[in-house]
Protein backbone atom coordinates (compact mmCIF):
# COMPACT_ATOMS: atom_id res chain seq x y z
CA UNK A 1 0.00 0.00 0.00
CA UNK A 2 1.50 3.26 -0.85
CA UNK A 3 2.17 6.41 1.33
CA UNK A 4 -0.27 8.42 -0.70
CA UNK A 5 -3.29 5.50 0.24
CA UNK A 6 -2.64 5.71 3.96
CA UNK A 7 -4.79 7.15 6.72
CA UNK A 8 -5.07 7.55 10.34
CA UNK A 9 -2.03 8.27 13.00
CA UNK A 10 0.30 6.91 10.35
CA UNK A 11 -0.93 9.15 7.36
CA UNK A 12 -0.41 12.38 10.58
CA UNK A 13 2.87 10.91 12.11
CA UNK A 14 4.54 11.24 8.57
CA UNK A 15 3.27 14.66 7.33
CA UNK A 16 6.17 17.21 7.66
CA UNK A 17 5.77 19.61 10.34
CA UNK A 18 7.09 23.03 10.21
CA UNK A 19 8.48 24.93 13.03
CA UNK A 20 9.06 28.98 13.26
CA UNK A 21 11.01 30.22 16.08
CA UNK A 22 11.31 34.04 16.44
CA UNK A 23 14.75 35.33 19.14
CA UNK A 24 12.83 38.64 18.80
CA UNK A 25 10.00 40.15 20.16
CA UNK A 26 8.55 43.68 19.65
CA UNK A 27 7.29 45.52 22.74
CA UNK A 28 6.52 48.67 21.70
CA UNK A 29 7.32 52.60 22.45
CA UNK A 30 8.23 55.47 20.59
CA UNK A 31 10.88 57.82 21.42
CA UNK A 32 10.86 61.56 20.16
CA UNK A 33 14.24 64.16 20.05
CA UNK A 34 14.63 67.49 19.35
CA UNK A 35 18.02 69.98 19.17
CA UNK A 36 17.14 73.41 19.93
CA UNK A 37 20.57 76.38 20.32
CA UNK A 38 21.07 75.91 24.15
CA UNK A 39 19.43 71.96 24.69
CA UNK A 40 18.19 69.10 24.06
CA UNK A 41 14.51 67.32 24.33
CA UNK A 42 13.93 63.78 24.42
CA UNK A 43 10.22 61.95 25.21
CA UNK A 44 9.51 58.32 24.87
CA UNK A 45 5.71 57.15 26.25
CA UNK A 46 5.64 54.22 29.37
CA UNK A 47 3.45 51.92 27.89
CA UNK A 48 5.50 48.20 27.65
CA UNK A 49 3.25 45.92 25.49
CA UNK A 50 3.24 42.76 23.85
CA UNK A 51 0.27 41.83 21.24
CA UNK A 52 -2.74 43.13 22.79
CA UNK A 53 -1.81 42.88 26.54
CA UNK A 54 0.05 45.69 28.07
CA UNK A 55 3.00 44.13 31.15
CA UNK A 56 3.88 48.07 32.57
CA UNK A 57 2.11 50.96 32.49
CA UNK A 58 5.96 52.84 33.86
CA UNK A 59 8.30 52.00 31.64
CA UNK A 60 9.82 54.70 29.95
CA UNK A 61 12.35 54.38 27.32
CA UNK A 62 14.18 57.05 27.94
CA UNK A 63 17.99 55.85 29.77
CA UNK A 64 20.04 58.89 31.49
CA UNK A 65 24.38 57.76 30.53
CA UNK A 66 25.56 60.71 31.70
CA UNK A 67 24.73 64.91 33.17
CA UNK A 68 24.62 65.70 29.66
CA UNK A 69 23.33 62.62 27.48
CA UNK A 70 20.09 60.53 27.45
CA UNK A 71 19.60 57.37 25.29
CA UNK A 72 16.18 56.85 24.06
CA UNK A 73 15.97 53.14 23.49
CA UNK A 74 12.65 51.11 22.38
CA UNK A 75 12.13 47.99 21.00
CA UNK A 76 12.55 44.33 21.50
CA UNK A 77 12.86 45.02 25.68
CA UNK A 78 15.32 42.16 26.11
CA UNK A 79 17.76 43.61 23.74
CA UNK A 80 17.24 47.41 25.26
CA UNK A 81 18.42 45.68 28.97
CA UNK A 82 21.25 44.08 27.10
CA UNK A 83 22.17 47.03 25.27
CA UNK A 84 21.99 49.88 28.03
CA UNK A 85 23.93 47.47 30.45
CA UNK A 86 26.45 47.27 27.72
CA UNK A 87 26.31 51.17 27.04
CA UNK A 88 26.93 51.92 30.91
CA UNK A 89 29.43 49.71 31.74
CA UNK A 90 31.52 51.09 28.34
CA UNK A 91 30.70 54.57 30.11
CA UNK A 92 31.85 53.55 33.65
CA UNK A 93 35.13 52.53 31.81
CA UNK A 94 36.24 55.60 29.98
CA UNK A 95 35.26 57.86 33.09
CA UNK A 96 37.40 56.20 35.45
CA UNK A 97 39.78 56.40 32.63
CA UNK A 98 39.82 59.47 31.98
CA UNK A 99 38.52 61.45 34.76
CA UNK A 100 35.55 62.74 33.07
CA UNK A 101 32.06 62.13 31.45
CA UNK A 102 32.13 61.06 28.11
CA UNK A 103 30.63 63.47 25.66
CA UNK A 104 27.82 63.01 23.70
CA UNK A 105 28.80 63.13 20.34
CA UNK A 106 31.81 60.35 21.75
CA UNK A 107 28.78 58.34 22.73
CA UNK A 108 26.85 58.58 19.54
CA UNK A 109 30.38 56.70 18.12
CA UNK A 110 30.93 54.28 20.69
CA UNK A 111 27.04 53.19 20.29
CA UNK A 112 27.21 53.02 16.32
CA UNK A 113 30.59 50.57 16.72
CA UNK A 114 28.26 48.56 19.38
CA UNK A 115 25.68 48.03 17.19
CA UNK A 116 27.65 47.66 13.88
CA UNK A 117 29.44 44.73 16.13
CA UNK A 118 26.41 43.03 16.11
CA UNK A 119 25.87 43.31 12.71
CA UNK A 120 24.97 39.56 11.71
CA UNK A 121 22.36 39.36 14.95
CA UNK A 122 21.23 43.11 15.61
CA UNK A 123 20.00 44.29 18.55
CA UNK A 124 16.13 44.83 17.35
CA UNK A 125 16.10 48.31 19.06
CA UNK A 126 15.35 52.08 18.08
CA UNK A 127 17.92 54.09 19.31
CA UNK A 128 18.45 58.05 19.47
CA UNK A 129 20.97 59.97 21.77
CA UNK A 130 20.26 63.70 22.85
CA UNK A 131 22.50 66.04 24.94
CA UNK A 132 24.67 68.82 23.95
CA UNK A 133 27.92 68.71 22.16
CA UNK A 134 31.31 70.43 22.77
CA UNK A 135 30.09 74.03 22.10
CA UNK A 136 26.58 73.80 24.42
CA UNK A 137 24.68 73.28 21.54
CA UNK A 138 21.49 70.56 21.57
CA UNK A 139 22.39 67.58 19.30
CA UNK A 140 20.38 64.39 18.32
CA UNK A 141 21.92 61.30 16.69
CA UNK A 142 19.63 58.83 15.51
CA UNK A 143 20.89 55.17 14.21
CA UNK A 144 19.43 52.14 12.45
CA UNK A 145 19.85 48.55 13.69
CA UNK A 146 23.07 48.04 12.70
CA UNK A 147 25.01 51.33 13.29
CA UNK A 148 24.56 53.79 10.61
CA UNK A 149 24.08 57.37 12.46
CA UNK A 150 23.52 61.16 11.82
CA UNK A 151 22.79 64.12 13.91
CA UNK A 152 19.94 65.83 13.11
CA UNK A 153 17.42 68.80 14.72
CA UNK A 154 14.54 66.66 15.24
CA UNK A 155 13.56 62.42 15.08
CA UNK A 156 11.10 60.02 15.98
CA UNK A 157 11.40 56.39 16.32
CA UNK A 158 9.32 53.81 17.44
CA UNK A 159 5.56 52.06 16.67
CA UNK A 160 4.40 56.15 16.45
CA UNK A 161 7.45 57.20 14.15
CA UNK A 162 5.72 57.45 11.02
CA UNK A 163 2.80 59.53 12.72
CA UNK A 164 5.08 61.35 14.64
CA UNK A 165 8.04 62.59 11.92
CA UNK A 166 5.47 64.08 9.38
CA UNK A 167 4.27 66.33 12.29
CA UNK A 168 7.75 67.65 13.27
CA UNK A 169 8.51 67.95 9.30
CA UNK A 170 5.75 70.00 9.07
CA UNK A 171 5.95 72.09 12.71
CA UNK A 172 9.94 72.15 13.00
CA UNK A 173 11.33 71.61 9.40
CA UNK A 174 8.55 73.76 7.62
CA UNK A 175 8.86 71.01 4.93
CA UNK A 176 6.92 72.33 1.59
CA UNK A 177 5.95 75.15 3.19
CA UNK A 178 6.26 78.37 1.52
CA UNK A 179 7.66 81.54 3.10
CA UNK A 180 8.58 79.54 6.55
CA UNK A 181 11.66 80.14 8.35
CA UNK A 182 13.52 77.57 10.08
CA UNK A 183 14.67 78.59 13.36
CA UNK A 184 15.05 77.63 16.90
CA UNK A 185 12.38 77.29 19.14
CA UNK A 186 11.78 78.12 22.59
CA UNK A 187 12.09 75.26 24.76
CA UNK A 188 8.75 75.66 26.13
CA UNK A 189 7.13 75.95 22.76
CA UNK A 190 9.15 72.88 21.73
CA UNK A 191 7.47 71.08 24.68
CA UNK A 192 4.51 72.24 24.40
CA UNK A 193 4.29 70.62 20.44
CA UNK A 194 5.47 67.59 21.81
CA UNK A 195 2.71 66.84 23.94
CA UNK A 196 0.70 67.50 21.39
CA UNK A 197 2.00 64.99 19.01
CA UNK A 198 2.10 62.24 21.57
CA UNK A 199 -1.39 62.81 22.21
CA UNK A 200 -2.25 62.36 18.39
CA UNK A 201 -0.10 59.51 18.39
CA UNK A 202 -1.96 57.68 21.64
CA UNK A 203 -5.12 57.65 19.56
CA UNK A 204 -4.07 55.75 17.09
CA UNK A 205 -1.15 53.66 18.01
CA UNK A 206 -1.85 50.97 20.62
CA UNK A 207 1.88 50.78 21.85
CA UNK A 208 1.82 53.65 22.65
CA UNK A 209 0.00 55.84 25.55
CA UNK A 210 -0.58 55.55 29.92
CA UNK A 211 1.85 58.93 29.80
CA UNK A 212 5.31 60.30 28.38
CA UNK A 213 8.19 61.54 29.99
CA UNK A 214 9.71 64.77 28.43
CA UNK A 215 13.63 64.78 29.58
CA UNK A 216 15.42 68.23 28.66
CA UNK A 217 18.91 68.64 28.50
CA UNK A 218 20.57 71.90 29.08
CA UNK A 219 23.92 72.96 30.93
CA UNK A 220 22.58 72.59 34.31
CA UNK A 221 21.70 68.68 33.87
CA UNK A 222 18.73 66.74 32.67
CA UNK A 223 14.73 67.89 34.24
CA UNK A 224 12.34 65.67 33.11
CA UNK A 225 8.36 65.86 33.63
CA UNK A 226 5.51 63.55 33.43
CA UNK A 227 2.19 63.66 31.21
CA UNK A 228 -0.37 61.83 31.21
CA UNK A 229 -1.83 59.82 27.92
CA UNK A 230 -4.92 57.82 27.38
CA UNK A 231 -4.54 54.45 29.00
CA UNK A 232 -7.23 52.14 26.82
Amino acid sequence: MSINAMSGPLQDYQRPNQVYFSPYDFNGGTVLAISGEDYALIATDTRLSQGFSIHSRDSPKTYPLSSGTVLGCCGFHGDVLTLTKVLGARLQIYEKDHNKPMPTPSVAAMLSTILYYRRFFPYYTHNIVAGLDEQGKGCVYSFDPVGSYEREVYRAKGSASAMLQPLLDNQIGGKNQQGHTVGPMPVKKCIAMVKDVFTSAAERDIYTGDSIIISVITKDGVKSEQFPLRKD
